[in-house]
């Protein structure tokens, strides 16, 4: 795993809260429009439905509640820029626990009202400094909610590809979390400050070694726009596909990124 940066971009405790709860009830909206036909179809997420997504995004934020009634752990194990890189260990026993979930759950309007008023509930008392056991690793309150907002916006573009004209909004907040967040995290994977990637609205970093500019352009630049990187960063598009339909620009001889993407597998 790469050693998280030891100067991490901060992130206002308020907004993030607040972006979470603004996407969890976009995303619980549109699911309660869709019918069970559009429920029973495939997404691209392997064998998962469109209803076991449906349900994972409950999951997503439920372990917010379920981390604050658990025991707080000693001390911190895991930044937030260590997060990106310690997920894929956990996707086999998330698979099994989203379809056990979707398949005892039919309502799943009620499932999103009790998982809203859970993480509303516990999170009104609870310092961003209190400590979560998370499965990934021990880390703040304050972490963890960031890393939600990479979790929510996901597979609301995930739904979105699934579902033709369900056109989910993304929480404007919640999507510049979610950019930052592994635009950083390709720093910390690729440190070096030869290459510019420029995320607009939301984030420029630099990486990878080599000869570090200091004025004017840079000679290596990558640019695209948030929901492109996103995918990139996660695996949902490969880095020649998305040069090849034009989601990306890239000039420079360390301007490719196809050996660093994805972040998250």
């Amino acid at each position: 795993m790469p050693p998280a940066k030891k100067r991490t971009r901060t992130y206002d405790p308020a907004t993030i809260r607040s972006a979470i709860l603004t996407q969890f009830g976009n995303v619980r909206k549109a699911v309660g429009t869709l019918t069970p036909e559009q429920l029973a179809r495939p997404t691209r997420l392997g064998e998962w439905t469109v209803r076991e997504l449906a349900a994972h995004v409950t999951m997503a934020v439920e372990t917010v509640s379920r981390n604050l009634d658990r025991d707080e752990p000693p001390k911190p194990e895991l930044a937030l820029l260590d997060w990106p890189f310690a997920t894929a260990v956990r996707a086999a026993d998330i698979a099994e626990g989203t379809r056990g979930l979707a398949a005892d759950t039919p309502d799943l309007d009620a499932l999103y009202a009790r998982t809203e008023e859970r993480f509303t509930e516990r999170l009104a008392a609870a310092p961003g400094t209190r400590l979560l056991a998370a499965r990934t690793g021990a880390m703040t309150l304050a972490d963890y909610l960031v890393t939600r907002t990479v979790e929510l916006v996901v597979h609301t573009d995930d739904l979105n590809a699934a579902v033709p004209g369900l056109d989910i909004p993304y929480d404007r907040q919640a999507l510049a979390a979610c950019t930052r967040l592994l635009a950083d995290a390709l720093a910390v994977k690729a440190p070096g400050a030869s290459t510019e990637v420029r995320i607009p609205p939301y984030a420029v970093v630099q990486c990878i070694e080599g000869p570090r500019h200091t004025r004017g352009t840079p000679p290596n630049v990558v640019e695209t726009d948030p929901l492109t990187w996103i995918r990139l960063a996660t695996g949902r598009t490969d880095w020649r596909s998305a040069l090849a339909d034009a989601k990306v620009g890239a000039s420079g001889e360390r301007a490719d990124l196809s050996g660093l993407l994805p972040l998250m597998a």
